[in-house]
């Protein structure tokens, strides 16, 4: 399902780009816009309920946690909070490329969670666990769109002082 609406928000942002949306002109800010419309999706699902039925709940998403994790429930709340700022960053040209590299640091950390639920068949919205070979292109999917908004984005800011100006030290 995830798969679906990034493909399908990555298709309907880029073409409004080819009908003059300057903000969706390049496939990048596309992907940007189409991953974080999926995020806001995934995230929220960390903060729903038990007791709902029509998508993935908190209850399911502690499920997925491995066992030597610590804190599963805290996990899957600071993890919805990730998501739903890395969306909030990838929106924002000017943070695009530093919310690009931190959710592929959030990827790569979360595959561990996807690889146990696969492996342990943990059910999601009660639907049959999905299998790894699907999960784990599906991840490095999402870890090469986060790459691939960073494309055009603003450049992060140097950490180094420049230098002062003859001005400065006069």
């Amino acid at each position: 399902m995830t798969l679906l609406v990034l493909l399908i928000a990555l298709a309907v942002l880029r073409g409004l780009g080819a009908l003059g949306v300057r903000r969706f002109a390049t496939w990048p800010s596309a992907a940007a816009h189409a991953l974080a419309i999926m995020l806001f999706m995934t995230a929220s699902a960390h903060f729903v309920p038990g007791g709902v039925t029509v998508m993935p709940t908190h209850d399911d998403l502690v499920a997925m946690v491995p066992p030597a994790v610590p804190f599963p429930s805290a996990m899957v709340y600071l993890t919805g909070v990730l998501e739903f700022l890395g969306a909030l960053g990838l929106i924002v040209a000017g943070t695009r490329r530093a919310a690009g590299y931190c959710l592929t640091l959030l990827f790569v950390s979360l595959l561990p969670a996807n690889i146990y639920a696969a492996i342990a068949d943990v059910p999601l919205a009660g639907e049959p666990a999905s299998p790894l070979w699907q999960r784990i292109p599906e991840q490095v999917l999402y870890i090469a769109t986060a790459l691939w908004a960073t494309r055009g984005a603003l450049p992060l800011p140097s950490l180094r002082r420049a230098p002062a100006s003859r001005t400065q030290r006069a």
